[in-house]
């Protein structure tokens, strides 16, 4: 293996295993030789710089008290480290993305009317859910990102290490599938049920 070093610090493959074998010092050793790494890779995605800051404090922290899953023997420290810190991300930016649903939602809705709520629209929502179950994970993975969680394609590669063309590619084939159950079901050509509006 690499004897590659950088200063000051031990080599990588001490600082892995003494930070696995739960040596404090390795923490912050590891903290300040990949903790940079680990916050650009939030700041790439995060608009707020706070909350990048936040997410990087959170990796570490579940690094640590996860420490005894790391095998050092299937991967580096920092990739390790840097594949935590894309499901923070990802949480991070779902918790943002509800967030904003909500104060949307609650801006956008309607005065009361007589009528009382649209029950297609109820139908709609269910029958969504319910598609989306049914297709592959990659595929519904894709699709909960861009359309529940509001998140671009660009985002979604950089959150879960998926290349850009593959991300378009599962959301392409997703939605096509989608359109045929919808045509097959019944739905009216060319209708979409609501929450789903275009790729991006």
């Amino acid at each position: 293996m690499s004897d590659t070093r950088q200063e000051p610090g031990a080599p990588e493959d001490e600082l892995a295993h003494r930070f696995r074998a739960g040596d404090e010092p390795a923490l912050r050793e590891a903290y300040d030789r990949y903790g940079r790494a680990v916050l650009h890779l939030a700041t790439s995605t995060l608009v707020n710089r706070s909350d990048a800051e936040d997410v990087t404090q959170a990796t570490f922290v579940a690094a640590w008290l996860g420490r005894e899953t790391f095998d050092p023997t299937k991967g580096s420290l920092v990739g390790w480290l840097l594949g935590i810190a894309r499901r923070k991300v990802i949480d991070r930016l779902r918790s943002s993305a509800r967030e904003h649903r909500v104060v949307e939602t609650v801006r956008q809705l309607p005065d009361p009317a007589p009528s009382g709520s649209d029950p297609d629209t109820v139908v709609d929502r269910l029958v969504v859910a319910d598609e989306l179950a049914r297709l592959p994970d990659e595929q519904r993975r894709m699709l909960e990102l861009a359309f529940f969680d509001d998140l671009t394609h660009q985002q979604i590669a950089a959150v879960t290490g998926v290349p850009l063309g593959t991300v378009k590619s599962h959301i392409r084939r997703g939605m096509a599938s989608l359109k045929r159950r919808w045509e097959v079901d019944g739905a009216a050509p060319g209708a979409r049920p609501a929450g789903l509006s275009g790729a991006r």
